[in-house]
């Protein structure tokens, strides 16, 4: 799962200690998969227990008296458990988000498991970015429902560090960015351009490009306008920090098709066709974080517009009234 650094003009927690939070998420997320996975896999265990002694109870009442006896010893086991779930790995501290995944439901499979865990992990991670010990910034509704969002945190590695169109204050000026991704290898400056399933999108250097989707043709702006802004941006900002890191740009299209003979050099066009392997690509890169990977998000981390409010202590509040 990628980790969000920053969303935004939002308050970042990684603005203050890169190197600590990335870490920490990483082991957070590492501890409460295990122990969700574990008390699954004892549900699971149960269950199955349950449904042999059912098969080989026998008709008459001692055997009738044994398996009600069994089945509550089962009942209340798997009463525990739920209550050892609802409970957070680490004890409560005033100030710090906690991250306790819950089985709203029981999943059939490993695998629905894991969706339901990254599902809670990433309305977690919202707040965990937006959030400092003493301040945070309100998250509108929509970012949980943002699918491009999901895209980046769910689907990509933990060693990937993610600016999600953030504002950057460079040279004085306020400047809205693409969305920036930054591997163990390389910065990418990605903008997506999805909209029909199967549309065609005509690329040119020219201010407006055209879509066809079917029979209906329209006129949309230029893309790549917006994220060679970002890309300039970028670079400047890396080359004033001394830092030395690849700069790639993408425009992601995983749903229709681009055409655009002659592209320029250094714009990869991530359409319909090459997507999945430029995503295949990424996903199985297996490196740990680098030093000059944290030094690039931490300069561009300094860049970036932040706005707060001093933060409710809501958890204080709450498990102070949960003590009366």
């Amino acid at each position: 799962m990628g980790q969000l650094l920053k969303i935004q003009d939002y308050v970042s927690r990684y603005e203050v200690d890169i190197i600590r939070y990335t870490n920490q998420f990483v082991r957070l997320k590492k501890q409460q998969w295990q122990t969700f996975r574990e008390n699954w896999e004892n549900r699971l265990a149960a269950g199955q227990m349950q449904e042999v002694q059912e098969e080989e109870a026998a008709p008459d009442e001692d055997s009738r008296q044994l398996f009600s006896r069994i089945k509550h010893w089962l009942r209340k086991k798997n009463e525990v458990e739920m209550e050892e779930l609802a409970e957070p790995v680490a004890p409560f501290q005033p100030g710090i988000l906690q991250f306790s995944p819950q089985l709203v439901f029981f999943p059939e499979t490993e695998d629905q498991l894991k969706k339901l865990f990254l599902d809670q992990l990433f309305r977690f991670q919202l707040k965990w970015a937006s959030s400092t010990l003493l301040e945070d910034s309100p998250i509108p509704a929509a970012l949980y429902f943002d699918a491009d969002l999901k895209y980046f945190l769910q689907r990509f590695p933990d060693t990937f560090l993610l600016l999600y169109k953030p504002v950057f204050v460079f040279k004085k000026a306020i400047l809205e960015m693409e969305t920036i991704l930054i591997s163990p290898l390389a910065v990418w400056c990605l903008t997506f351009l999805e909209e029909e399933k199967d549309a065609v999108f005509f690329g040119s250097k020219s201010h407006f490009w055209e879509k066809r989707a079917g029979k209906n043709a329209k006129k949309i702006l230029n893309p790549v306008i917006a994220l060679d802004r970002t890309e300039k941006i970028v670079r400047g900002i890396l080359k004033q920090h001394g830092v030395t890191i690849p700069i790639e740009k993408g425009l992601i299209c995983r749903n229709g098709y681009i055409t655009w003979p002659d592209a320029p050099q250094g714009l990869h066009i991530l359409d319909k066709r090459p997507h999945m392997e430029w995503f295949r690509h990424q996903r199985n890169l297996r490196s740990p974080l680098k030093y000059m990977q944290l030094k690039a998000a931490q300069a561009l981390l300094n860049e970036c517009l932040a706005k707060s409010v001093a933060r409710k202590r809501r958890e204080l509040e709450d498990h102070s009234r949960d003590g009366e």
